[in-house]
């Protein structure tokens, strides 16, 4: 094997050739895996590419979901009752409305405003976020 290098190397243009190709493998390699397009730039697109594609999948699923609600206001009175009732607070004749609160009993108690004037909230920082 020794000799078969020796014969082969045996004059200053073939070893220039050798390190001149072992430069060509290596910047090739190099520009495969760091280069402009190379490999890492290669699966950091493609990992996008499915961000985007679930992005995507959530926002069809939405607009599907307006769409079925636009329809049901078009073509259903209940609809239109139920989206009166609810966020526009309507009653019809001889009706009560009554309003529950979502409040747990501590966030209650920390909001609320005694009606004789006194405030009885804690004593804290109203720059509190608790308050905002």
């Amino acid at each position: 094997m020794v000799t078969f290098f020796k014969d082969v190397f045996n004059s200053f243009s073939s070893w220039c050739i050798a390190i001149l190709a072992i430069c060509l493998i290596a910047g090739f390699q190099y520009m495969y895996w760091f280069g402009e397009g190379g490999y890492f730039d290669h699966q950091h697109l493609m990992q996008q590419i499915q961000d985007q594609a679930e992005t995507n999948q959530d926002l069809k699923e939405r607009n599907r979901i307006l769409g079925a609600e636009v329809y049901d206001l078009k073509n259903g009175a209940e609809a239109v009752e139920e989206h009166a009732r609810l966020d526009l607070g309507l009653i019809k004749p001889h009706e009560t409305f009554v309003q529950m609160s979502t409040l747990t009993t501590p966030q209650y108690q920390e909001t609320y405003v005694d009606p004789l004037g006194g405030d009885k909230r804690n004593n804290e920082d109203e720059d509190s976020p608790d308050f905002h």
